[in-house]
């Protein structure tokens, strides 16, 4: 399941299979349905499995725990650090790589040793995402390792083509544009004909600009700055084409509808 590290030179995402004017970039969000997905990508912290399970908090105290210890800072200190760092760099990680010349490997593998014993086996999903038709990948700005762990504990990791991680990605995180042209191309991702499931809504505009139909994962349990933003929208932003906050749920439906379409019937595709 494991690829070969490559080098990525810079690409304009605009040019990418009918970015360049064409299909894509004419259409609206309530056009972007699944009619034509084949390739089905997933996040996986608070994606994959209920934000209420709050892995993130143990995530969390951990990079503090990191910083504090690397630096020789006081923990009140390495957490203003970790937080600035987020906010500025978009993740915690390249802040210490840019500004502390730290190795991530390390970084890596102490905040994700953490207690998974919250996650339950989920088969409800696990025969939901078997459904689907195509080729499935977990995206994620973790570690490989880290997927793996959550993805077995819950009783799916068997079903993903592979796993792209923070590491595969040379240490660019999502949402910056450059971290899904590293992903695309290392599994030969064609934009329109993919759709991209995310907790997290800013991840969520890139993929829609390269044309792949978005899902945003509604957290259940928003302690998460950017899931705090989520209470106060007005309207769902264009970027998000479809939300739902129940993923099993959501997939069950799609299948029925591509069930029901091979049929031959007009049933209504999911929306929410």
């Amino acid at each position: 399941m494991k690829k070969e590290a490559k080098a990525f030179p810079p690409r304009n995402i605009g040019a990418v299979n009918g970015m360049d004017g064409s299909n894509a970039a004419q259409e609206t969000p309530a056009q972007r349905d699944f009619e034509r997905t084949g390739i089905w990508i997933f996040d996986l912290d608070n994606t994959l499995y209920p934000a209420a399970c709050n892995l993130f908090a143990e995530v969390d105290v951990r990079m503090t725990e990191f910083i504090g210890k690397q630096l020789g800072v006081p923990m009140a200190y390495a957490r203003h650090l970790q937080k600035s760092y987020f906010r500025q760099f978009g993740t915690t990680l390249s802040g210490l790589m840019r500004i502390h010349k730290f190795d991530p490997q390390p970084f890596l593998d102490y905040v994700h040793n953490i207690d998974l014993s919250v996650v339950d086996e989920a088969p409800d999903l696990a025969a939901a995402i078997e459904a689907l038709q195509g080729r499935k990948l977990i995206y994620t700005n973790g570690s490989r390792r880290h997927a793996e762990r959550v993805a077995e504990k819950l009783g799916v990791l068997h079903l993903f083509e592979d796993i792209c991680d923070i590491t595969a990605c040379e240490f660019v995180a999502k949402p910056e544009p450059d971290a899904f042209d590293r992903m695309m191309r290392r599994h030969d991702v064609a934009p329109l004909e993919a759709a991209m499931f995310e907790d997290m809504p800013h991840n969520l505009e890139t993929p829609h600009t390269l044309g792949m139909t978005t899902v945003l994962v509604e957290p259940d349990h928003k302690d998460h700055p950017a899931h705090m933003q989520i209470r106060r929208w007005q309207a769902r932003p264009k970027y998000i084409h479809h939300t739902t906050d129940d993923l099993t749920r959501f997939l069950e439906g799609l299948v029925a509808h591509g069930s029901e379409t091979e049929a031959g019937s007009s049933a209504v595709k999911p929306s929410e």
